[in-house]
């Protein structure tokens, strides 16, 4: 049996590693949230730049509620959502889970108060700074478009620096006396790398990469790939768009190194390599430029169909699987697969029997609203220019019934085009050989889709429009024919 003094001391041990440590499981966040009463409140959080909500309560009586959970809730910045799904106002969830707010929505932000949870007031206090700090750069700037001498711009570009100075001072003393709080690490994450004098090179001239490289390199001091905080905030998201559109190459390879790089070291935190590895996804799963594709190839075959993507959904798994099965045959540079089909004398052409220089692939549906649009253009372009280029045109009738088919390339004058479709005999004898149907060859979900491939049916450009995929075959043939 338990001493009962020695029972009381360890209960007494028990409060205080508590007060000292927080709640090791779980949180409780006491709200009372005027003038709510009887209604439903939500909890919500960023992830990236969806919102998402963490829990809710009903509001009593008295306005008052508790966001409770036995699983402590993953650190970032959070969100009071009201009855009427309106954001009112933002808080941070690090360590500290167990608190108490009060705030009252008719008087925002200034009523807003924290109890048990120092980060928060430190929170809200800056906000508050930044507020005021805030306006009245804005109303300096505003001014300063308007000054009427060089006098009154120096003056109000004094009072610029000076504010921005205070800003500063503001985020170092943060920093320097909570450097591992998730505000301090929020406004690191904030900061851009400070270029410093150009270097100049061993001939004596300016180094003019030099700002992009020392740019790029020093871009992710201030972040941590094992911070899973981050991913909870408005900030990391933005960050990796930025650095992705502005800092590196678009060339495949070049993606390719830093996405391998992001998630290498992001792998000791689960959070974070699930968070990067489905941004990577989505980003390279329908490309904004053509050929990086071949990213969302890359990222599957060495991440995905490995077993590190196991937190898929099986619906999302099976949309990742059905686009890497049809991106892979059709990437740029690769062989384009031969088709065989039926035109409109009933005998079966096939594309790799086309001599060309160059053979545009047109994917299109005769009832098709673009593709009536597109495909007369698309013929103009050809009768003018690309014939005596040596640019052939296989046309593939995707849908819209033969009858209609027939009609309009009589109509239109196509019958310089190779004009074929897919008979049923060889749809299905394709399915009965476990062969890919053309529409997953090339990746064909909508029309009109024009393929641009070279003299050995290699794939020079995909889904453009025809004035892009003339551009592309006018740089071609200038490479070409340049000494």
């Amino acid at each position: 049996m338990i001493n009962p003094l020695l029972k009381k001391t360890f209960i007494a041990w028990g409060f205080l590693i508590t007060a000292l440590c927080g709640y090791t499981q779980g949180y409780e966040i006491h709200l009372t949230l005027k003038p709510f009463t009887n209604a439903k409140v939500y909890l919500g959080y960023h992830y990236g730049k969806v919102k998402a909500v963490a829990d809710s309560v009903l509001l009593d009586a008295n306005s008052m509620g508790v966001f409770k959970g036995k699983d402590k809730l993953g650190g970032g910045i959070y969100f009071v959502v009201s009855p009427k799904k309106e954001i009112l106002f933002e808080l941070l969830i690090d360590q500290q889970q167990n608190f108490s707010i009060y705030a009252d929505s008719a008087h925002l932000p200034a009523s807003i108060a924290f109890t048990g949870s120092p980060e928060n007031k430190t929170f809200l206090e800056y906000t508050a700074f930044m507020g005021s700090h805030g306006k009245e750069l804005n109303t300096l700037q505003e001014s300063l478009k308007t000054a009427k001498s060089k006098t009154d711009s120096a003056v109000i570009k004094e009072k610029i620096r000076k504010l921005n100075e205070e800003v500063k001072t503001e985020r170092d003393e943060i920093e320097t006396k909570s450097p591992n709080s998730l505000l301090a690490t929020l406004l690191r994450a904030l900061k851009d790398p400070v270029v410093p004098p150009i270097s100049k090179l061993a001939n004596g001239r300016p180094d003019s990469t030099f700002a992009y490289r020392y740019y790029k390199e020093h871009y992710w001091d201030n972040i941590s790939f094992t911070d899973e905080r981050l991913i909870r905030t408005p900030i990391f998201e933005p960050k990796l768009d930025r650095y992705y559109k502005d800092l590196v190459s678009p060339e495949p390879d070049s993606i390719n190194r830093e996405i391998d790089h992001m998630l290498l070291f992001s792998r000791t935190n689960k959070d974070m390599f699930k968070f990067l590895l489905v941004y990577f996804t989505q980003k390279y799963i329908n490309p904004e430029f053509m050929g990086q594709d071949a990213v969302f190839i890359h990222i599957f075959d060495k991440y995905i169909n490995t077993g590190q993507a196991d937190f898929f959904t099986e619906k999302y798994r099976k949309y990742v699987d059905d686009r890497a099965y049809s991106i892979m045959a059709n990437l740029i540079g690769q062989p384009a697969a031969n088709l065989e089909m039926t035109d409109s004398s009933g005998k079966t052409k096939s594309l790799y029997e086309i001599p060309a220089n160059f053979t545009v692939v047109c994917f299109w549906d005769p009832t098709c609203s673009h593709c009536k649009e597109t495909v007369p253009k698309l013929d103009s372009i050809y009768q003018a220019k690309w014939k005596y280029q040596g640019v052939q045109i296989y046309a593939v009738m995707v849908d819209g019934g033969q009858e209609n088919w027939r009609e309009f390339i009589r109509a239109h004058n196509l019958g310089d085009w190779t004009n074929v479709y897919q008979t049923t005999a060889q749809h299905d004898a394709a399915v009965a050989g476990g062969r890919p149907d053309y529409r997953q060859l090339y990746d064909v979900y909508q029309t009109p889709v024009l393929y641009l491939l070279d003299k050995e049916k290699r794939i020079v450009a995909k889904k453009l429009t025809y004035q892009q995929v003339d551009e592309v075959i006018s740089l071609k043939l200038k490479k070409v024919n340049t000494p």
